[in-house]
């Protein structure tokens, strides 16, 4: 599906709050990936991703009369999400968020040599390619989350910092040197310690068995490398407005954006169709 402009959207959103089920439709297409990949970066965990997205989009849905069209359609969106992601506690790290520290500590010292393979049977480059992914993302946890946000909106969307300001609640001088100093400090942790996208001595591959032994991964149930990834720049496109913030020559590439599981997307239609959705809109 083509990404819709500006004008676009607010006339669906018209249509919409006026009882068109095909425009609410429309829009919820327009937006679910979006709020899926923020999701999925705030929370680090796919199941934690999915819970928090539906009740994204159904707070959306609920709430789409009070649109003003102040802002961009999008930029509304993306203020209901992060505004519920950054005070979401039923994620597996609300309680035991990892640190840098932590995170370099088991790199240097995890014992990874004497685990026994608990591969099961698996291709050992799906696994590998799991627990990179898997990493990178758990990594944003060790950012309290209005850092994780910054450098979300501004690393993977590649949101402006007048949209990003809006959003946050914060100037756009003061987002753009937060996400600077955020970005470094995420460039120079991968630089020292990841020898997949810097200069350290962690290796996914060595360290299959050990992450599976610690339930960071299983082989059962491979998230990222099962998953439908869509195009960096449709996801950007989304937006349709970007700036360059610095010059670090690290592309955290590791911020790809999936398709949001065909579960949620279930679940969102059949609340779309439910006899319940004009009473809501109306009320």
């Amino acid at each position: 599906m083509k990404n819709k402009n500006k004008e676009e959207l607010q006339d669906l959103v018209k249509k919409a709050t006026a009882g068109d089920k095909k425009a609410l439709e429309a829009l919820v297409t327009e937006v679910q990936d979006m709020v899926f990949n923020l999701s999925l970066r705030m929370l680090g965990t796919f199941s934690d991703a999915e819970d928090a997205a539906q009740d994204i989009l159904l707070k959306m849905i609920t709430h789409l009369s009070s649109f003003r069209g102040d802002s961009a359609f999008t930029t509304w969106v993306f203020s209901i999400a992060v505004n519920h992601l950054k005070s979401y506690k039923k994620h597996m790290f609300a309680r035991f968020a990892p640190s840098f520290e932590y995170y370099g500590d088991d790199i240097e010292n995890g014992n990874i040599q004497d685990v026994p393979d608990l591969t099961q049977n698996v291709e050992k480059e799906l696994l590998a390619e799991e627990l990179k992914m898997s990493c990178t993302n758990v990594m944003l946890q060790c950012l309290d989350a209005e850092s994780r946000c910054i450098f979300i909106l501004g690393t993977m969307f590649q949101i402006d910092s007048r949209m990003a300001g809006e959003i946050l609640e914060m100037t756009p001088e003061a987002y753009r040197q937060r996400l600077s100093r955020i970005r470094r400090k995420m460039a120079d942790f991968l630089g020292k310690y990841c020898g997949e996208y810097g200069r350290g001595s962690c290796k996914c591959r060595d360290r299959i068995n050990y992450a599976i032994q610690n339930h960071r991964i299983n082989p059962m149930q491979l998230d990222y490398v099962t998953a439908t990834e869509i195009p960096v720049q449709t996801m950007r496109d989304v937006k349709n407005a970007m700036e360059e913030i610095d010059d670090l020559s690290q592309d955290f590439s590791f911020c790809k954006p999936y398709q949001s599981p065909q579960r949620t997307r279930h679940l969102i239609q059949e609340f779309l169709d439910s006899t319940q959705l004009s009473v809501i809109r109306n009320s």
